[in-house]
């Protein structure tokens, strides 16, 4: 949880031995008593719980003056007296029966941490540790403490940028890390680079201008460590309760002292009032809650986390991995006149099968995807930051950015595709051919597809404001708020003020934090709750979390949320139930019904009752059953939806070309569209009715959970017949001018149509699905 406050290193200097060591020996000795007692050795007997009730005494002694210097009083202090009064009333059976029901409930608690807990590595184990600087001699490798400003360096292919530099020449960086944005950056002569950041590309070289410990990267884990030990302590449920309940116990053993005049009473009160429920139900609940947690793949940093993940109010959001992919991919293929999107895909990947760029592996990726065969290259050529030449079948094709790779481009193509992609926060990669720009390649790191209904949940579970926080431009900042229902966006920000975000957001209520990369790390540790997506993240990310989601899958937050107060209100109920109970035994022990030995047996009768509600939490509560076959099912239709995306896009891009087409190549193409959409695209929706829309139902519930998925068949079938009818009626000349409209209004909204339905179903699919925890 960031780093250690100085209440708990001061108690965890006492507890590990002691949490283990004083339950087994309070539980020999009140055995070893018993036996001494059974035999006649009554002195024996007491000798041996007197000494138990010591042995638990002196520690809790120890912890409750640690806890009053920095200003805590908790439950622990009835215990205290209540053990302390036994001694010295000779009450010593009822001394150690407290003394194991206390030193009980602290192991547990100390379990819940330790299994809560696990070592993840240190955000210093991803810094570099040495640098490769050029001297007289010729390159040598130093560590990275000796560069000084000045150095020059090389930064080999995948290394980590040692320090703060300027670029010598080029270099393709990315700095997902440092800034979250997932797309690499390309960075010229003279351009800053960030230390952090990696190599995407060719090794490239850099003058330093900072030390190690002045750098942006050495800045970040300052960060975490600043925000870390600025955060407030998490308070127990057991302590909460404990300003309540501690003075009306006191109050009552005192008037049942002074009333009677007899101290044994107000013994009898204390042993009884010994909140046990608080000290053991609480902790069972908590644990119960972060092992079912743990089995969803979600591992919270021990019970503290948990309480207060239960109670958040607020929810602040990195972008980049947490509610997108976090990765680039091919959203669609624009082809200029006179070309088709598939040739213009299949040569740019077969050209970038030799670059090491990170897009050429995604553009090689979706040509394999889509089936199409590539061809090796001749004589490839790369360009560093700007791009890639080479021949291939025979043509010239270059690929990269337009001021590169374009010719002449007097229809304003290019500039087009340029302006749409800085607004909608895309990649465009351009590609010509034989000197004449093609068509371009638009890649983005789309909305995870199980983000809408996360947020959904979230809602639901109770978080009332939803904050994105982004080093985003922002323009792809709003259109991804707004996809998602964001209360506030917020775009550009650094880590520094990511984390000034935090600290505003936690001043309305209890604030979570959720990121993946290593700028969110510092604000993760000044959140109430940091969680990180351990599956992608940093190594900071984990560290400074208090919940890591071990998984891939942003819905296991809302899951996590849901276990949490389940967990919580399960400990309430224990907790209430044993009070009032707890209460009613202080009323008799009052009134001198209730001898101290009597007390503390009934106190353990109701401990046992409130466990065994507590341990409920360990069972899940209320989830759509799962189903083995749904899953496989749904995978079968995700993968289709995949390939059928081509042909998808291919319906826009036949509308977008209809003016430019000759009449005859028009009806060829829409021949071709229909064809597809009759072959393909409704095939496949038909199946989906049959096949999988019965498990999507039966795990989400409800009256009828498919009928709008269901509608949106019904529309995608009557726009395909809309366009067959149409195409029929054309002339074999071709579509006039006065058929264009129509066919243009028919192929938009079917376009449209399938673009949302297939959103809505990917966001169905992913409720089948159940990923591996890892061990």
């Amino acid at each position: 949880m960031g780093t250690a406050r100085p209440v708990d290193a001061a108690r965890s200097a006492l507890p590990r031995i002691t949490a283990r060591v004083i339950p087994l020996l309070a539980l020999v000795g009140i055995t070893s008593g018993a036996v001494a007692w059974m035999f006649g050795y009554h002195p024996a007997a007491s000798a041996a719980w007197g000494a138990t009730t010591v042995i638990a005494l002196v520690p809790m002694l120890i912890r409750i003056g640690v806890d009053v210097r920095h200003g805590r009083i908790g439950v622990d202090v009835i215990a205290l007296l209540a053990m302390a009064g036994a001694l010295i009333l000779d009450e010593y059976l009822a001394g150690a029966m407290i003394a194991l029901m206390l030193s009980g409930g602290q192991a547990l608690e100390a379990y819940a941490d330790r299994r809560a807990r696990r070592e993840l590595s240190s955000l210093l184990q991803r810094a570099p540790r040495s640098a490769h600087r050029y001297e007289a001699a010729g390159l040598v490798t130093i560590p990275i403490e000796e560069v000084r400003a000045g150095d020059r360096l090389l930064v080999k292919s995948g290394e980590v940028v040692p320090v703060d530099g300027r670029v010598a020449a080029t270099a393709v960086v990315d700095e997902s890390a440092v800034t979250g944005e997932a797309v690499p950056v390309a960075r010229g002569p003279g351009d800053a680079i960030r230390s952090g950041t990696v190599n995407a590309a060719a090794a490239f070289e850099i003058r330093a201008v900072s030390t190690a410990s002045d750098s942006t990267y050495a800045g970040i884990v300052r960060l975490v460590e600043a925000a870390g030990s600025s955060k407030a302590p998490f308070v127990r449920l057991a302590d909460r309760y404990a300003l309540l309940f501690l003075p009306l116990t006191l109050a009552l053993s005192a008037a049942a002292w002074l009333v009677s005049g007899d101290p044994v009473r107000a013994l009898a009160v204390l042993v009884v009032a010994t909140p046990c429920p608080l000290i053991l139900a609480a902790p069972v609940a908590i644990v119960a809650g972060i092992s079912r947690a743990a089995a969803r793949g979600v591992i919270v940093k021990g019970g503290g986390a948990l309480e207060t993940l239960a109670r958040a109010q607020t929810l602040i959001f990195d972008k980049t991995g947490t509610l997108t992919a976090g990765t680039p991919t091919v959203s669609q293929v624009e082809a200029a006149p006179g070309h088709l999107p598939d040739e213009i895909l299949r040569r740019a990947a077969s050209l970038d099968q030799v670059s090491a760029h990170v897009f050429a592996t995604v553009l090689v990726s979706e040509a394999h995807r889509r089936g199409l065969t590539l061809t090796f290259p001749v004589n490839p050529v790369e360009a560093p930051g700007r791009g890639l030449r080479g021949r291939v079948d025979g043509h010239d094709v270059a690929l990269g950015k337009r001021e590169w790779v374009s010719g002449a481009d007097a229809t304003g193509f290019g500039h087009r595709l340029a302006r749409h992609s800085a607004v909608d926060g895309s990649s465009t990669v351009f590609v010509s051919i034989d000197g004449e720009l093609a068509g371009a390649v638009v890649l983005a790191d789309s909305i995870r597809s199980d983000t809408p209904r996360t947020m959904r949940e979230l809602r639901r579970a109770g978080i009332r404001r939803v904050v994105m926080a982004t080093g985003d431009h922002p323009e792809v900042a709003l259109g991804i708020g707004e996809a998602i229902g964001a209360d506030a966006v917020l775009s550009e920000r650094s880590p520094e003020e990511k984390v000034d975000t935090v600290r505003l957001e936690s001043r309305r209520g209890i604030s979570v934090m959720v990121g993946d990369g290593i700028n969110d790390a510092a604000a993760l540790a000044a959140a109430d709750v940091g969680v990180a997506m351990g599956a992608r993240g940093a190594t900071a990310t984990s560290e400074a979390a208090d919940v890591v989601i071990l998984v891939d899958r942003l819905d296991r937050l809302a899951e996590a949320m849901e276990i949490a107060r389940r967990s919580r209100r399960i400990a309430l109920q224990s907790v209430i139930a044993g009070m009032g109970l707890s209460l009613i035994a202080m009323g008799f022990a009052a009134v001198g019904r209730l001898a101290p030995v009597a007390g503390a047996v009934l106190q353990e009768v109701i401990d046992v009752a409130v466990i065994l509600n507590a341990l409920r939490a360990l069972r899940p509560g209320k989830r759509p059953r799962e189903s083995v076959s749904g899953a496989r099912i749904a995978a079968r239709f995700r993968s289709e939806h995949g390939g059928m995306m081509p042909a998808v896009e291919r319906i826009r891009d036949a509308a977008d070309r209809l003016d430019t087409l000759a009449p005859p190549e028009a009806l060829r193409e829409l021949r071709s569209v229909e064809r597809s959409i009759r072959e393909e695209l409704l095939p496949h929706e038909l199946e989906e009715d049959r096949m999988l829309y019965p498990e999507v139902a039966g795990v989400l519930g409800g009256h009828d959970p498919t009928a709008t998925m269901s509608r949106g068949h019904l529309e995608i079938r009557h726009l395909a017949r809309r366009l067959g009818s149409l195409i029929q009626e054309l002339p074999e000349t071709g579509p006039l001018d006065a058929d264009l409209p129509d066919l243009r209004r028919v192929l938009y909204g079917l376009y449209a149509v399938l673009k949302l339905h297939t959103s809505q179903e990917e966001e169905a699919y992913q409720t089948l699905f159940e990923d591996e925890v890892p061990a």
